[in-house]
């Protein structure tokens, strides 16, 4: 099976009632690829994935389609499949996109949060708040994450959440070299503190303006590290 996004592992698979055989090539590779089981720019051979996952081919062929679809996976003739590097302005861009979406999810859910939803994303920040203090950034990036993906379920918008899971996906690793600029996960600490507090008073308009600040900080991070990259 598979572990958290920058451990995960990939193991032979067990397909369900529920779940054919692509399917779970599908979301085992995709994880994979997420969290840094499969790199960019690694070559992704049909034959090594199928016995890797203990699948036959033609599910990881199909799987191998769907994730380039997905934007994770790209193919070139004579080169075969690769995962894809998305660039420093990709990022940027996708980061401009979520801002848009995720505003309007907050704004949503700010409008039918109930008590115990609210209890339930001040308790994610405060293990947020625990793996800060314990200076265990990864995990503090994959309750991020969490917290994030929690606030799109609560907006009950299936097609912006469908939007926002794809940008996440091609994302996130940048996401991750944001979070280790000197000081930048404390700030994000006290942004996802001001989200869900704009939550909880139902303020819609105070949460979509919270959501789009965090994402704006955020964009701003990365445009900073790329320039010293660029620079060094």
């Amino acid at each position: 099976m598979t572990t958290g996004y920058a451990g995960t592992v990939m193991s032979k698979g067990r397909t369900t009632d529920k779940q054919t055989e692509a399917d779970e090539a599908y979301a085992v590779m995709r994880q994979s690829i997420l969290g840094g089981g499969l790199m960019p720019g690694e070559r992704l051979v049909e034959t090594e994935l199928a016995e890797r996952l203990g699948l036959g081919r033609n599910a990881v062929r199909t799987s191998l389609a769907r994730l380039e679809q997905d934007g994770l996976v790209e193919r070139s003739p004579f080169r075969g499949a690769r995962v894809r590097i998305i660039s420093e302005a990709e990022a940027a861009e996708i980061l401009e996109a979520r801002s848009v979406l995720e505003g309007l999810a907050a704004r949503h859910a700010a409008e039918y949060m109930t008590p115990e939803q609210v209890q339930e994303l001040r308790g994610l920040l405060g293990q947020m708040e625990q793996q800060h203090q314990a200076g265990d950034l990864l995990a503090t990036s994959e309750l991020n994450s969490v917290l994030h993906r929690r606030i799109v379920e609560l907006a009950a918008l299936p097609m912006v959440a469908k939007l926002i899971d794809g940008l996440h996906a091609q994302n996130v690793r940048h996401q991750f070299r944001t979070v280790l600029a000197p000081g930048r996960a404390a700030q994000s600490l006290a942004e996802h503190r001001a989200i869900v507090d704009a939550l909880a008073t139902g303020d819609g308009e105070l949460a979509e303006a919270a959501m789009r600040h965090h994402l704006a900080h955020v964009l701003r991070t990365l445009r900073s590290l790329q320039k010293n990259t660029t620079r060094s």
